[in-house]
């Protein structure tokens, strides 16, 4: 049970909050746009499917496997992402004060363990991709490159905030693949939006590390630019962010429910800029962890619960 923790805490299994609540928005919007399109008729009561309210004619068995492997490649693609992260950084996690703790430089987790942990999860994900459909079979090399390529551009460039908002953008357009097995405007705009966000925030908890990683020579925007220019890029791509929710407000054409999410996603951006301060940092975790939780919770319930009037 000890060693089940110390992974869960490896790959800090509670932030996948951030992105879980796009991906089921995806998939739910996913959901309803197939059930339009094939314009399925309400099946009879003694047929074998899974009715719904809200997707009426959805084989019951084909709506929940695609909802369970959808969360398993959320799951296996992030700890896989998170773990190589840890792996990649150890002899620099050793060094920062902030980071000596975890698992890898502590010794709790063997840095050979935890490369096997990545294998094994990257495995997983291709599976699971596999029984879902082609296109996410066929992406899935693509897709796994993105998030563990982050972990090298820390080393190279100051727009790997960027680069980690990217792989979490996967989720909304990924979900909705596997749903579907097509692209659409929707998803492309929340998934937008999640890159912007997430640049956002993680320029925030980067703020801790300007010092380190300057001696280090390591890149990223505080570092390059200085606290208080960051926390400006930071908001620019925040306020970005916001405004690609609005749009795909108005292409989706939601109800007030949606606009509610956007009113408590929006306040928690604001909320998050107003307690850190160049000069004080005290309060960074309050904002990472608990504004953007709370901003990604509501706002996946709040949509979600609109596509399910809507559809």
């Amino acid at each position: 049970m000890s060693t089940v923790k110390n992974y869960l805490s490896l790959v800090k299994f509670s932030h996948t909050i951030f992105a879980l609540p796009f991906a089921m928005i995806g998939f739910f919007l996913g959901t309803a746009q197939l059930f339009f399109w094939q314009n399925m008729p309400v099946p009879a009561i003694d047929t074998p499917h899974f009715v719904l309210p809200a997707f009426a004619g959805v084989p019951a068995g084909e709506y929940i496997q695609k909802f369970i492997l959808i969360l398993l490649c959320m799951v296996t693609a992030r700890s896989a992402a998170m773990a190589f992260n840890r792996y990649l950084d150890r002899s620099f996690d050793a060094k920062n004060p902030r980071t000596a703790i975890r698992e890898i430089p502590k010794g709790i987790i063997s840095p050979h363990s935890a490369l096997r942990f990545v294998i094994l999860n990257c495995l997983l994900f291709i599976i699971a991709t596999f029984f879902i459909n082609k296109i996410c079979f066929y992406l899935s090399p693509a897709a796994l490159f993105v998030v563990l390529f982050y972990s090298y551009t820390k080393r190279f460039t100051p727009l790997c905030h960027l680069v980690l908002g990217l792989g979490l953008s996967l989720a909304p357009i990924g979900a909705y693949l596997a749903v579907t097995g097509r692209f659409d405007v929707l998803p492309v705009l929340f998934s937008f939006a999640v890159i912007c966000w997430v640049s956002g925030f993680d320029i925030i908890y980067a703020l801790q590390d300007v010092e380190f990683d300057q001696s280090q020579q390591l890149y990223s925007i505080p570092a390059v630019l200085g606290k208080a220019k960051a926390l400006r890029v930071s908001a620019l791509l925040h306020l970005l962010s916001v405004g690609f929710v609005v749009a795909a407000g108005v292409v989706g054409d939601f109800s007030f429910l949606y606009w509610t999410g956007i009113a408590v996603f929006a306040g928690m951006l604001v909320y998050q800029h107003s307690i850190v301060k160049p000069n004080d940092l005290s309060r960074v975790n309050i904002a990472f962890i608990t504004a953007n939780g709370i901003a990604s919770v509501v706002f996946g319930v709040l949509v979600i619960a609109d596509i399910l009037l809507l559809a």
